[in-house]
């Protein structure tokens, strides 16, 4: 499961607005729904739902929002850079501006972890983090985090 797999260049958003944990959701799901064409509620009912089990902020400004739903065919990614950086009750108490969304089919099972491995491995790395916080563009954040994988491999 690579980061190409999961992305394409639209479901990059490099100016996201929001001022709250619930904003960033709603807009990440209106995103979503476009690409999926799962209903933009459902997709956010989901993701609230996680975040009662425990939040997806891991620390270092970022987090990786997750959930399983029925009508999908395949896993789906979105990329955000938030403009301003919000509380996202992380576990470091950091407020986020990196996130990445993710989407799997309620039948994804392993395919669904994997994909969690790879997108934190990635954002685990310093570097790449300070490089998709210096970039702008859909297109440039798009080709930062392709890339990556390409120069690990």
């Amino acid at each position: 499961m690579e980061i190409v797999d999961l992305l394409t260049p639209e479901s990059v958003i490099p100016h996201l607005r929001a001022t709250s944990k619930k904003q960033a959701l709603q807009e990440l799901a209106k995103r979503a729904a476009e690409i999926t064409g799962v209903h933009e509620r459902a997709i956010f009912d989901v993701l609230l739902e996680r975040e009662r089990l425990g939040t997806t902020g891991v620390g270092n400004g970022i987090a990786i929002p997750h959930g399983k739903l029925p009508n999908l065919e395949r896993l789906h990614g979105l990329f955000a850079r938030l403009d301003t950086p919000i509380n996202f009750d992380a576990i470091d108490d950091q407020p986020v501006d990196l996130i990445f969304l993710l989407l799997a089919p309620e039948s994804a099972g392993a395919d669904h972890l994997k994909a969690l491995a790879r997108v934190s491995r990635l954002l685990r790395d310093k570097s790449e983090c300070e490089k998709l916080r210096g970039t702008d563009g859909a297109e440039a954040l798009y080709a930062l985090l392709t890339q990556s994988e390409a120069r690990a491999a």
